[in-house]
């Protein structure tokens, strides 16, 4: 875009004519889980199961971005069986789980998909996911983000991590595709 610096009104408040431009030519949304799906807590149960919980706007998002052609996909450095039933209830396909190395999962998913870098944007919480960040053509943290991922990102979500974050997200990439109208009406 000639104007880098101009910014373009959503429901979210202004984005920046640049995040637009790369928004516009993502096939592929990576996302963390703790911190970015989930709002970070965990509860452990006296028998030591993990619960979480996730925020049903964050689902409606990601089923309105898979039906409207863009992937997702789960980089996770937990390993947990309540995140693997909510891909499945999302029809979510790529799911990586106990990934102390993001980067490693993020390269098997651009050679399966056959998908550039430019074509992918991420969303992160932590130092951790900031080598895949750097990388795509996309980087996006969460509101709550650690404060030193906050200022590599190109998108900081107005909403924290695990309150609908992810929903903006997928909004917005929706509509920088111009696909944001017609996935009204899904269903999770």
């Amino acid at each position: 875009m000639s104007n880098a610096g101009a910014s373009l009104p959503t429901c979210y408040g202004p984005v920046s004519a640049q995040v637009m431009s790369k928004a516009e030519k993502i096939r592929l949304l990576i996302l963390d889980v703790d911190g970015v799906l989930s709002d970070g807590l965990i509860y452990m149960g006296n028998n030591g199961e993990e619960l979480k919980a996730f925020n049903v706007r964050d689902g409606y998002g990601i089923r309105c971005a898979l039906t409207s052609g863009i992937e997702i996909a789960i980089i996770t450095g937990r390993k947990a069986k309540l995140v693997e039933d909510r891909c499945e209830t999302l029809k979510i396909k790529h799911l990586y789980q106990g990934q102390s190395d993001k980067l490693l999962a993020y390269r098997e998913l651009l050679t399966r998909l056959a998908l550039t870098p430019e074509q992918v944007a991420y969303v992160g919480d932590d130092l951790i996911d900031w080598p895949v960040m750097a990388e795509i053509g996309l980087s996006i943290a969460v509101a709550d983000a650690h404060p030193l991922l906050l200022p590599r990102a190109d998108y900081v979500t107005r909403i924290n991590g695990g309150r609908g974050a992810v929903r903006e997200v997928c909004d917005l990439l929706l509509l920088a595709q111009g696909k944001l109208d017609e996935a009204k009406g899904q269903s999770i």
